[in-house]
């Protein structure tokens, strides 16, 4: 049999360009979850009070008799608040193994040797949570605001309430980036994905618990920045331009959201490491 040269030859694919390596890991974290059924229906059924804020919209377009279902700014508002419940299901599904899952099979040491940075593996794994947390609150909002357009023939709603688009837009932004990354370091710190499911679960029940307290005690809301969840609805409220539900200024409700943003980089920033380091 001939015996070919096997010797150096030059590369003839395209060399990446420095700094995209995080869209590989999307992308291969965003088709795993796409193939799951079970993740599906969630998708699915979280877009449910989208179809009945649908039929609200239409009724009130084309039914005189149901005009008190007229949308308003509120209206949107309050999407975004029934969405919470899924947030938390889609958070809890993808995100408590998106690096627990990696430390536990010893992965980090292979996707910190390659010619990909840590900063690029954080972001890659950030971007996963925070494009499925997109579909299920900024998407349906957006959809929704077309909706009213459409059936109402015309752009007098979007015009009286412009800033509507924006204030989905940021505060879907918000919400988004703070679960993400609280999720993220949450999911450093331990080898179980389960593990990082109950205390993502119980730091949002604790903090929650502990406003309800002090609530009960005092029968003041300006202790509500204990609360992420308040806090991520006082700076909700300012941004659609609705009275504020809790006492607390809302520049320290925004603080406090910034602070845990920080403290979980921090977080990562010391736990994702190629190499395990034991003090």
């Amino acid at each position: 049999m001939p015996i070919h040269d096997q010797g150096y030859r030059r590369y003839g694919g395209e060399k990446a360009r420095k700094g995209t390596g995080w869209m590989v890991i999307t992308r291969a974290g965003i088709r795993t979850f796409f193939a799951k059924r079970a993740f599906l229906g969630l998708l699915l059924v979280s877009w449910f009070p989208f179809f009945v804020r649908a039929v609200q919209i239409y009724a009130a377009a084309n039914l005189p008799q149901a005009a008190f279902l007229a949308p308003t700014p509120e209206t949107f508002r309050q999407f975004l608040d029934q969405q919470q419940t899924f947030v938390f299901f889609v958070t809890v599904y993808v995100g408590a193994g998106l690096i627990a899952n990696d430390r536990r099979a010893n992965a980090l040491q292979i996707y910190l040797s390659k010619p990909l940075t840590r900063t690029e593996y954080i972001f890659g794994k950030l971007s996963i949570l925070m494009v499925f947390l997109a579909l299920v609150t900024w998407l349906p909002a957006i959809v929704l605001l077309i909706v009213q357009i459409s059936f109402a023939g015309n752009f007098t709603f979007f015009r009286s309430n412009i800033f509507l688009f924006p204030a989905i837009t940021v505060f879907s932004f918000i919400q988004v980036t703070m679960v993400a990354s609280a999720m993220l370091a949450l999911s450093s710190l331990s080898k179980s994905s389960r593990y990082v499911g109950i205390l993502y679960t119980a730091v949002i029940f604790f903090t929650q618990a502990i406003y309800g307290v002090l609530y009960a005690v005092t029968r003041s809301t300006s202790m509500s920045w204990i609360s992420f969840s308040a806090n991520l609805t006082q700076v909700g409220d300012v941004i659609f331009r609705q009275p504020l539900k809790y006492d607390t200024p809302w520049p320290v409700s925004l603080f406090m959201i910034v602070a845990l943003i920080v403290m979980a980089g921090v977080i990562l920033e010391r736990r994702v490491r190629g190499v395990e380091v034991v003090a």
